[in-house]
């Protein structure tokens, strides 16, 4: 499926949604934003989607968000029928697993929307920045909460007091991507790990997802949550299947499960 500056492709249970605005570098406008609300939402529901992964076109991931947007006195962010504001509620409340490959320039949205993904992978031409600071802005998507946590809080403050550039070794160190790959090897290797994981077991995969994006709760409130969890699947397809795999020495199929 594409429409204007979004690509959306389905193959072996991974919804590819790709940003295809290369001459503004991926810059995100309204349309651009609904599309992949769109796409992200719908996902939710096809039984044939397990994982959904974002990626750029050309040599930039997102520019962050289309500058002729701040000039538009109906873009009012906080408007829940706004696009950009579907976009962030969609990535906020996906169920099935996000992915990341970013192959190229992340500015704005395009680093704050990764604190969203489960797993984020980056070429060695990476770079990122939240520049909210330099157009006398506040952080968005939830950032000023979620990049303490995954960067922690000094490297959160300076990331977002100083709006600097971080090239993609320095996104790794501090755990901002789990893995770099050379720019020409990304896509094939983002692409394995997203259908591999599509091949997981996907209720319990959603389960695993959950759980770790729930607010926090004290260790014996989660010990009984998965104790809880865990007995119910030991009753589901899913575990049977796999037994059945182990014992007959095969790999598991979860496909029609």
């Amino acid at each position: 499926m594409t429409k204007e500056n979004i690509i959306v492709t389905d193959k072996a249970g991974v919804r590819l949604i790709t940003m295809n605005r290369p001459a503004k570098k991926n810059a995100i406008n309204q349309d651009m934003y609904a599309a992949m609300a769109d796409a992200l939402n719908g996902a939710q529901t096809e039984e044939d989607i397990r994982v959904v992964m974002f990626t750029g076109s050309g040599d930039s991931f997102s520019a962050g968000n289309d500058m002729m947007d701040f000039l538009n006195p109906d873009a009012r962010m906080g408007d829940a029928d706004l696009p950009v504001e579907r976009f962030l509620q969609a990535i906020l409340t996906a169920k099935k697993p996000l992915i990341a490959a970013v192959n190229g320039l992340a500015v704005g949205i395009g680093t704050t929307m990764l604190l969203h993904c489960d797993l984020v992978y980056a070429s060695d031409t990476a770079r990122f920045s939240v520049p909210f600071i330099n157009l006398g802005l506040m952080p968005e998507a939830a950032s000023s909460l979620l990049l303490p946590f995954a960067v922690g809080p000094k490297n959160a403050a300076e990331m977002l007091m100083f709006g600097d550039f971080h090239d993609a070794q320095a996104a790794l160190d501090m755990q901002l991507v789990n893995q770099v790959f050379a720019a020409d090897t990304l896509m094939d290797e983002a692409l394995e790990r997203a259908r591999a994981l599509a091949a997981k077991p996907p209720a319990a995969l959603l389960l695993i997802k959950n759980l770790l994006k729930r607010e926090p709760e004290t260790p014996a409130m989660r010990m009984a949550r998965e104790s809880a969890l865990f007995g119910e699947c030991l009753q589901s397809a899913e575990c049977k299947e796999a037994a059945s795999a182990f014992f007959e020495k095969r790999a598991p199929d979860f496909t029609k499960i």
